[in-house]
């Protein structure tokens, strides 16, 4: 019997491009085993064969763009409750013309493609500030062409729909705002541009795809986010020797026990303290979305640069089972790995340098989150006890905050607290 094996559920992912098509006619294919490769802005992802059988023929080549329930490939398999191929189905079944004639499935279609192209590793949610444009494919390749942000053009045309006058509008708007500016103070002067060349040999290299996307998101949350930056430690001198102590069980469990999972499950038992730094303001900026669950973001540093993987529902979890999940959702980001709900979420993020060195720094806000997190590392200093100076294990903790939604005062309530968490482990069971 022949079936079609096709495109799964990715996400909220459209138009994703085909990397590499791993099968071929007359493949024979376990279930499970792999057949094509896709790469999102975010990561690869391999798609799997939901049945063994024999490849009849392939659909899809690389370069493609795929979506949810595109086809793949058709399959010969002897598996009897295998749905068959669509062109064996009556004549009077309907296929897929109907569904890509319907105008309200191109505008949800278009809806989704807007959200895949505006979706950042860094920040994979981020929707502050952002419409949904309603424009043709044709009209979005013009705005890219003119290096235009399609979902800041004001459409003209039936239900909003944006057309090549509304984007040609819009370059004229800005090029005219932009020599009003010149000399005025109010826009931003650009860095000149040097023949590097002339002063020694040099090469050029690309910008992966994830530090061109995540480097537009922080350029982002710089200018739109006031920032401020509260520096202050934490003694973790009895929580590593609790770690120590208990490294080895987790080990026998198969995970990794690192101070960044007592520092996660800190940070949780803090913003339950401040539900603020929990929050996000709404688009309008005018009222707070303070969230009732703590999905935390972990920056990664991957060969093709940092991403930002959530770890849902931190509360719920003990220190070995959070150990188990950060070390295997690393490992994935660091391959490349990660699936699209892996990125989203999050509502507080961490960013540990403590592996690297260094110790104070200042981190960017992971919009549309209000703040973050910077962990430096720890070092042994002398502390005065009232009698003596005495070593204590020291951890630099910085913590960047969205000024319009945290006070000072709060964030250096914040950061204390977090250092009694972290200086007494055992008041995060409390």
């Amino acid at each position: 019997m022949a079936i079609e094996l096709k495109v799964p559920d990715i996400g909220e992912f459209s138009n994703v491009e085909v990397i590499e098509v791993l099968i071929k006619k007359d493949d024979k294919v376990d279930k499970e085993q792999s057949v094509i490769t896709l790469e999102s802005d975010k990561a690869a992802m391999e798609i799997p064969s939901d049945h063994a059988g024999i490849i009849q023929e392939v659909f899809l080549n690389t370069g493609d763009k795929v979506s949810q329930g595109d086809l793949i490939a058709s399959l010969i398999v002897e598996d009897s409750g295998a749905e068959p191929v669509l062109k064996e189905q009556p004549a009077e079944e309907k296929t897929e013309e109907p569904y890509k004639s319907s105008p309200e499935v191109t505008e949800v279609a278009d809806q989704a493609e807007a959200s895949a192209q505006d979706v950042l590793p860094y920040a994979p949610d981020t929707k502050t500030g952002v419409k949904n444009a309603h424009a043709s494919p044709a009209v979005r390749k013009f705005a890219r062409e003119l290096g235009v942000n399609v979902n800041l053009v004001a459409g003209s045309g039936p239900k909003g729909r944006i057309t090549k006058e509304d984007i040609q509008k819009f370059v004229k708007n800005k090029l005219s705002a932009a020599h009003t500016d010149i000399g005025g103070g109010a826009s931003l002067p650009t860095i000149p541009k040097v023949d590097f060349a002339k002063f020694g040999e040099v090469k050029t290299e690309d910008l992966s795809r994830i530090k061109k996307i995540s480097g537009k998101h922080l350029h982002a949350c710089w200018l739109n986010v006031p920032h401020v930056t509260q520096f202050g430690d934490a003694d973790i001198t009895e929580l590593e020797e609790f770690r120590k102590e208990n490294k080895a069980e987790a080990a026998n469990q198969g995970v990794n026990l690192t101070p960044l999972v007592f520092i996660i499950k800190a940070a949780v038992a803090t913003l339950k303290m401040y539900p603020m730094v929990n929050s996000s303001l709404n688009q309008d900026a005018d009222s707070l979305i303070v969230k009732d669950y703590y999905h935390i973001g972990v920056a990664v540093d991957t060969p093709n640069g940092l991403v930002v993987p959530v770890i849902r529902d931190v509360d719920k979890k003990g220190f070995i089972e959070l150990a188990g999940e950060l070390g295997e959702i690393s490992q994935r980001a660091r391959e490349g790995a990660l699936t699209a709900k892996e990125l989203q979420g999050g509502t507080f993020s961490i960013s540990s340098l403590g592996g690297i060195g260094g110790s104070f720094f200042t981190p960017i806000v992971n919009a549309p989150e209000v703040a973050i997190l910077g962990v430096g590392r720890h070092k042994m200093e002398p502390v005065w006890n009232g009698e003596e100076f005495v070593p204590r294990l020291k951890l630099p903790l910085s913590l960047s905050y969205d000024h319009r939604v945290v006070d000072g005062a709060d964030g250096a309530r914040f950061i204390t607290h977090l250092g009694q968490m972290l200086s007494d482990i055992r008041k995060v069971l409390l």
